[in-house]
């Protein structure tokens, strides 16, 4: 008779979604589709369980609201009947008697207001000639329409295996019709929002939290509520109907259905688990009797926070007192007036699986989340997948994204907090090499200045100290004088051409040279003691290279006495070459004293120094600093003073562009 049509039911508030994956996880066909990483239900798949609405935290998910329409059906000149679903003392526990609740309903406009608990006694006893009569192929309850969805879309062969019963919904609707004329329009109330799209025979459904609303449009309470009791037909067992296994309480009014003929499951886990068993044949002689949820009193459209025992002790007390004040004659007489009415329903299957995608394009996906291996199969669930396969796939139809995958993303973040590391390393180290190239600029010009300055009174010292010298007896005391005169003169103008040679230094000439006997010349420059051991080492498969031969022979050897000088006790000198085609790395390196962290950013400053008075003058770093700028190279400085740590030294590192 009734078929379902399809409604769009659940809807997404994009600003809201948090990126949690918490309603992929919780729903039980993933009908829910992560666009840059917001999650959007996709109506042509979802069953409309309501999980998606019930553990979204954010509110970004929230079902068809149907309140506008029943307000305007009950200003409408129409007789209208309220249909409270039996699971209604689990959500209305603070109203201390259920006429009150009656009467706040009668108090919205409605007409009638019965209970569909006595559908349910119709639609058990339905079920109770089913399972009696089993020639041994157990039939899947329809009761649930979210149960009938998931088999008409994603199960369509077993379609044939739906009980084809009604819903107690629809079985009290075609009562009520019968009872009250054609005309009447029904509104069914309960815990269940996939109701909304379940049948058109019924004209409108409410869910219990929108009931709460319109008792709160309209200043209702129970405090000034008038008592009033149901309209016929009064229910009977059917009350029970809504907690875990009450379809097979009710239907097993005579006890003739044994336990064992029957599955119960309920739940997004169970249920699905259940289906599966039975379309592989190993419970095909059972019955199902299955609820997508933990029992209709844990229905998306109860209020939030509810606690399930407490609802089911709530709807077991109820049912306790109105078996014990029933009239029993009277119910099986209005059971005996309605027995010969249609509790038929047709299924047909509409198939929404999709198809697998092939193995390469799987595997595609499982290498963008850097999954190459089984071991790299965490399935750990935060992505709202079971396993890494089932995300794989997700993300092949275009319903997921990699960044879902926990790990993955941890990964990559850790990967990017690492290049961002290097990349600020880098950001500092040319900072300081612009800082110092500014510096060596300025004190370029000035050392120009003040070399330019100084050589004329020098060279007149110079020149007229050495006359005295020559005309003064060699016998004079004054010729000592005279002589250190001289000497002082003679420091100050190399001082002044060392300050010459610092401003000077603005271009290379290059030429074609092998870097190993460069290096290898260049500790024959120098004089070093016999307690330094001088290691040569050569890593290098092209030696040859473009460089300012002069230039850089100047920088190896101020590098290689400073070393030497480091080093008045002895140690070892390591002289090392090394690169690829594109530069090359000289390594000057010591076992001296070492270089102290507070004088490591000063050293490449002109005139600093740390040698005694009239031992240095503070311009060879400066000097090889600009030396290897003008290369277009680097140089890195590694160094440790700590005797306490056992190892003291001082390693230079140049790098070079080859060309």
């Amino acid at each position: 008779m009734s078929h379902a049509y399809h409604r769009q039911l659940v809807y997404t508030v994009k600003d809201k979604c948090r990126v949690c994956y918490t309603c992929v996880r919780e729903c039980p066909v993933k009908a829910i589709k992560i666009i840059k990483s917001q999650a959007e239900v996709i109506n042509e798949r979802c069953i409309g369980c309501g999980n998606c609405v019930k553990v979204c935290s954010q509110g970004a998910k929230y079902s068809l609201r149907s309140v506008d329409e029943v307000n305007a059906l009950l200003k409408s000149e129409k007789k209208i009947a309220a249909c409270i679903a039996p699971s209604f003392p689990a959500e209305f526990t603070e109203i201390p008697d259920h006429r009150l609740l009656v009467g706040m309903i009668r108090e919205l406009g409605f007409d009638y207001v019965v209970e569909v608990s006595f559908g349910a006694d119709m639609v058990a006893k339905e079920y109770e000639k089913k399972i009696r009569n089993n020639s041994g192929q157990g039939q899947i309850s329809s009761d649930c329409p979210a149960i009938v969805y998931f088999i008409r879309h994603y199960h369509p062969d077993l379609v044939g295996n739906l009980s084809p019963i009604a819903s107690p919904m629809l079985a009290m609707t075609r009562i009520m019709k019968k009872k009250y004329g054609d005309d009447l329009q029904v509104v069914f109330i309960g815990p269940c929002f996939a109701k909304k799209a379940e049948s058109e025979e019924v004209d409108e459904v409410l869910t219990f939290r929108e009931l709460r609303e319109m008792f709160q449009q309209n200043n209702i309470s129970w405090e000034n509520s008038k008592p009033t009791e149901f309209d016929p037909p009064a229910s009977g067992k059917g009350a029970i109907f809504p907690v875990s296994r009450g379809l097979y309480f009710t239907a097993n009014s005579t006890e003739a259905i044994p336990e064992e003929q029957v599955v119960v499951a309920e739940g997004r886990v169970n249920f699905k688990e259940a289906v599966r068993e039975y379309e592989e044949g190993f419970i095909r002689n059972k019955h199902l009797m299955l609820l997508c949820c933990d029992g209709c009193i844990m229905g998306p459209g109860t209020s939030p926070g509810g606690k399930r025992f407490a609802r089911s002790a709530a709807v077991g007390e109820y049912v306790t007192k109105k078996l014990a004040s029933m009239d029993k004659k009277q119910w099986e007489e209005e059971v005996a007036e309605f027995s010969n009415l249609d509790y038929s329903q047709d299924f047909s299957p509409e198939d929404r699986r999709f198809e697998i995608p092939s193995e390469d394009k799987i595997l595609e996906a499982l290498h963008a989340m850097g999954k190459f291996k089984p071991e790299d199969h965490l399935n750990c669930g935060t992505c709202g997948y079971d396993t890494c396969v089932e995300h794989a796939i997700a993300i092949v139809k275009n319903l997921a994204e990699t960044e879902m995958c926990l790990p993955y993303t941890i990964e990559k973040l850790h990967d990017s907090i690492k290049n961002l590391n290097v990349s600020n390393e880098k950001l500092a180290k040319a900072r300081q090499a612009l800082k110092q190239s500014e510096k060596l600029a300025h004190m370029g010009q000035l050392s120009a200045g003040i070399a330019h300055e100084l050589n004329n009174p020098l060279g007149v010292i110079t020149m007229y100290s050495n006359i005295l010298i020559d005309e003064s007896p060699v016998d004079d005391p004054v010729r000592d004088d005279l002589k250190l005169i001289a000497e002082q003169a003679e420091r100050c103008k190399k001082i002044v051409s060392g300050l010459l040679n610092f401003a000077r230094k603005n271009q290379v000439n290059l030429s074609e040279t092998d870097v190993v006997k460069f290096l290898r010349h260049s500790i024959d420059s120098i004089l070093k003691p016999d307690n330094i051991e001088v290691l040569l080492e050569s890593r290098i498969s092209n030696p040859q290279a473009r460089l300012d031969i002069d230039q850089m022979m100047q920088v190896l050897t101020n590098l290689e006495k400073n070393a030497v000088e480091a080093m008045p006790k002895g140690g070892k000198l390591t002289l090392g070459v090394e690169g690829d085609e594109q530069e090359l790395r000289f390594i000057v390196s010591d076992t001296g004293t070492g270089i102290s962290k507070e004088h490591m950013e000063k050293i490449f400053t002109p005139f600093f120094t740390t040698k005694e008075m009239g031992k240095g003058t503070g311009l060879g770093l400066a000097l090889i600093y600009g030396i290897v700028k003008m290369h277009k190279g680097k140089i890195h400085v590694d160094s440790n003073n700590d005797p306490g740590s056992g190892q003291t030294g001082t390693t230079f590192t140049i790098t070079l562009p080859r060309v």
